[in-house]
């Protein structure tokens, strides 16, 4: 199959019905003009955010949301009582139901029907140099989008979101680490055609700078590398040149991106559009990757502390570099050669460590100063009065051999994080995480993973891909 005949009919499949999308529209409609009313008793305004004010949302994410703009005199904390209550009131009108999330400060996210509709509140900024909080910047965007976006760019910006959001590359946010539906937009308008990009993104190279509104001349292209340092795409914001709006994009997913974009031009197919199931891990398969990898397992579980995604995932990580980096002490000898993190958000956090080196034998070498060194020499052996053997000397420095305080990495592991919360922090345990440790965790050896497989398929899904990692060229 061709790949226009392709795109066209995927197209055509990522097109909300009419009788969905009038429905969306007259429920956004309705809810704009109840947010309108109840903001002005602040002096505030009301905005529809989102894809749906430009047709580019896909049919089975039912959303958007209503920004409530308020005066730039408000405190910050004025801001977020008023935000709060406006958008309880909005909700309760509608006769929704709520929760309360946080981003920079806390919003309402409501469910009305079932549309799922964020109520933020942000200020009125009439200069996008000048903002107050982080998404202060959104209006400037929907402003700056509605003036570029026609019928034919958002049949685009469709296909692209379709395509990221099946290879789990849509969205900025710190689990995904992907395209934001901003990114997604302003790429399709920079190269007028899902088609395009892609061929385009074939050419682009390491921190590749698209520059839409030009504001920085070639000349300065290198400066402009080392200010977004370490960002693989820079993508200045229309809106404000000081920002990389592909910033979020991981440096994995950017060569994600192009190869699976690759292997769609050379391949076209729907199925890149639909994949059909998500591959898990089962317990047999992954007792028979620990015999054929021959090495061991262990993994780390509790529950996660209840704080915003978007923070939470960013500590795991932490965490898991901080566990590694614990285990492969020199004193300690241990070897991690790769792990992963899961999460649910809710109720379940594993770190999952795959270990070159895990057991120890009882023994233990200590390799002091150099004998000449006398000052050096008279406190190392002051130290080790006690030892299996030694002192003695090999190769002009002394040498002992002492008792191993920890022969496996789960008993280092236990060691360390069993630990009040201070002590954990100053191990360098993020916050979150050291007092989510506090409350209770296990070390899962290989049976005790086994279990957790049949168990949550999830939890399948993520060593799924840890261990079928896909090839990026």
């Amino acid at each position: 199959m061709k790949i226009n005949a392709v795109l066209e009919e995927i197209a055509k499949e990522v097109l909300p019905d009419k009788k969905t999308e009038n429905y969306l529209k007259s429920l956004a409609k309705k809810v704009l003009s109840v947010a309108r009313k109840k903001a002005k008793k602040y002096k505030a305004d009301a905005m529809l955010v989102g894809s749906i004010t430009r047709d580019t949302w896909l049919p089975d994410k039912k959303e958007f949301d209503v920004f409530i703009l308020f005066p730039e005199n408000l405190t910050l904390n004025q801001l977020e009582i008023y935000g709060l209550e406006v958008g309880k009131n909005i909700v309760k009108e509608m006769k929704g139901t709520f929760t309360l999330k946080y981003a920079q400060h806390p919003y309402i996210s409501a469910k009305i029907d079932d549309v799922e509709i964020d109520i933020v509140p942000c200020y009125k900024i009439k200069d996008a140099s000048k903002l107050k909080s982080a998404v202060d910047r959104t209006p400037f965007h929907i402003k700056y989008l509605e003036k570029k976006m026609n019928k034919k760019l958002a049949k685009e910006v469709r296909l692209f979101k379709k395509f990221l959001r099946e290879h789990e590359l849509y969205g900025a946010d710190a689990k995904n680490e992907g395209f934001s539906g901003y990114l997604c937009e302003l790429l399709i308008i920079k190269y007028g055609s899902f088609l395009k990009l892609l061929k385009e993104s074939q050419k682009w190279k390491l921190q590749e700078i698209i520059d839409l509104e030009k504001y920085y001349k070639k000349e300065e292209y290198e400066n402009l590398k080392k200010i977004f340092q370490r960002q693989p795409l820079i993508v200045i914001d229309p809106t404000d040149k000081k920002r990389n709006v592909a910033s979020a994009l991981s440096l994995e997913n950017f060569f994600r991106f192009k190869k699976i974009a690759k292997d769609f031009l050379e391949n076209p197919s729907r199925e890149t559009f639909f994949k059909t199931k998500k591959n898990f891990l089962t317990d047999v398969e992954f007792s028979r990757l620990k015999f054929s990898r021959g090495t061991e397992f262990l993994a780390i579980k509790f529950v996660p502390p209840k704080i915003s995604p978007d923070i939470l995932w960013p500590q795991l990580r932490k965490f898991a570099e901080r566990i590694k980096n614990i285990l492969e002490e020199k004193k300690y000898e241990f070897k991690v050669y790769g792990y992963c993190i899961h999460t649910d958000e809710k109720n379940l956090a594993v770190v999952f460590l795959e270990l070159e080196i895990y057991n120890l034998p009882n023994v233990q070498k200590l390799i002091g100063p150099y004998v000449f060194d006398e000052k050096n020499s008279q406190r190392f052996l002051e130290s080790h009065k006690t030892s299996i053997a030694g002192p003695y000397i090999e190769r002009e420095r002394w040498v002992v051999e002492v008792e191993r305080k920890f022969k496996t990495a789960k008993e280092k592991i236990l060691d360390s994080l069993n630990e009040k919360v201070d002590v954990l922090k100053a191990k360098g345990v993020p916050n979150y995480i050291a007092e989510a440790l506090s409350n209770g965790f296990q070390v899962l050896d290989s049976r005790d993973i086994e279990k957790l497989l049949n168990e949550n398929r999830e939890f399948g899904e993520t060593l799924y891909k840890y261990f079928n990692r896909e090839s990026l060229v």
